[in-house]
This record gives structure tokens, sequence and C-alpha cells, in this order.
């Protein structure tokens, strides 16, 4: 593909959409600032009194299954349909799905009644998702009975999504293509929430490339996986590298980010 990761975060700088996220106690924190770090605008509204007018406001919706209670799988519901009413892109982060009997069932229900843009998750959970045999303990992903391309491309074509499987090398499928991407670093999986942070970005860059939803999913891990490399250059370990991801998304530089994006 002709990588335009550079001319998206620029639009998306310009533009400073508004990123409407549901998403867990764990890492509400974490992506807001993820979020203005990049450049976008968060809001964390999941109230069901007002998850449908914040939906019809925003320009990208993120959805986020990590605390479940019923209620916020309401709220997420409604929100999502006000979306797809509107034409506002969703991204789905199916957090834990195949852990629990209510995480799979509720990730389940969300992709039958809200029409996903992008299914963001890890190998485990987006196996899950299509019937593959995976193994999931807590959030993390111990393994699946098929290549992370494979269930990436299985997935986008059966649910009918972008699918957005993250892991060592990330790969993103719309069913008939399927891209690599390569950037990334090892201390991401050392802190709290990067994946999250991960479905934040997915939806900024969605938020400026609404009409191409394969390539936004592909730059925006790029440009995440870009910022991981570049706080661990400095990071004496977990602690500093969280404090230095917030100031490399910041510092992501539009004019050289496509000679650094690795995707194929």
């Amino acid at each position: 593909m002709t990588v335009a990761t550079g001319d998206t975060l620029t639009r998306l700088r310009e533009q400073k959409p508004l990123v409407h996220q549901i998403t867990n106690y764990v890492v509400m924190n974490e992506t807001a600032n993820a979020t203005l770090a990049l450049g976008a605008l968060p809001v964390m509204a999941h109230a069901r009194e007002e998850v449908e007018e914040m939906a019809r406001l925003a320009a990208a919706l993120v959805l986020n299954i990590g605390t479940l209670s019923p209620h916020w799988v309401d709220a997420m519901l409604i929100a999502g349909r006000v979306a797809n009413e509107v034409g506002v892109p969703v991204v789905l982060d199916p957090v834990g799905a195949g852990a629990t009997t209510y995480r799979t069932a509720t990730a389940k229900r969300i992709l039958s009644e809200v029409r996903v843009t992008v299914l963001r998750g890890n190998v485990g959970e987006v196996a899950t998702l299509v019937g593959v045999d995976a193994e999931v303990r807590g959030v993390e992903a111990i393994g699946a009975a098929a290549e992370p391309a494979e269930i990436a491309q299985a997935a986008a074509r059966s649910l009918g999504v972008v699918a957005s499987v993250t892991g060592r090398v990330d790969h993103v499928s719309d069913g008939e293509r399927t891209l690599a991407v390569a950037n990334g670093h090892e201390l991401l999986a050392s802190v709290t929430g990067t994946g999250c942070m991960s479905s934040a970005v997915t939806g900024c860059f969605l938020a400026a490339k609404p009409a191409a939803a394969l390539d936004a999913a592909a730059e925006a891990l790029a440009a995440f996986g870009l910022a991981g490399e570049d706080a661990a250059r400095d990071a004496k370990g977990p602690g500093s590298f969280h404090v230095n991801l917030y100031d490399a998304l910041a510092a992501l530089d539009p004019a050289t980010i496509d000679g650094r994006a690795r995707i194929s």
C-alpha cells in the first residue's frame, strides 16, 4: 500500500475530532490522555441518559468491554445504533472475549446489533469471536489455533468488519486485503491499557479518514507502534516508558512518519 500515515495525522491534528469512548475504569485516564496527546479530543460519556446525544456529536465511537456491567452494555448498544444512524465509524475492543461467557456473549451481541467498522483485539479475543480455538487468561491472549493473519481475514469476512489483530506483528484485514504492521516495542506489553490505547488511536485515525477504514486502522497501529519505539528509547522500565509514551504520541512527526512506518 501507499503509506499515508503522515497525511492522516496532519488531518487529524487540524480537525481535532471528538472521539467518544465508552471504555473501562482501568484505562479511562490512559486512553483520554493518548487521544489528547495524538491531537484529537476525547469524551468519556457512558450514562445511558446522554450517550445518544454524545454519539451524534462525535466523529468516531470506541466501545471497550473491559469492565462490564449491564447498564454499560445498554449504553454501548444505544450509542452504537445512533452512530450507525448518523454515519459515525465504530471501533469495538472485545477485551477478554473468550475468558468468560458474559464477555464473549456481550462482544457477539454488540457485533450483531451494531455495525462495527473496526474490531480491534488481540489474537485470542478475535479468534474466539470467529470460532477458532484460543486461550485467553483474564484479558491476555495466550495463544490461538491459527495464524494471526488468517484470523484477521476470517474475522473480516465472517463479521463484516475491518479486523485489527494486534500482537508482535499486527495484522489488519478487510477480508480481501491483509496488511502487516511491524512497528512497536516489547515494553508496550508491560503497561496496563496499551491495547486499549491502540483502540482509542484507531478511533482517532478513523475519525480523520472514515472512508478508508482498512488504511486508517493500519496507519493507527503504525503510529502507535512508532510512539512505543520512541518511548522505549530513554525508558528505564515500565514507569518511565508509560510517561514517555504520551510525549512520543505528541511528538510524532507527520513529515517523517511514513518513512518509519513498517506496513506491508
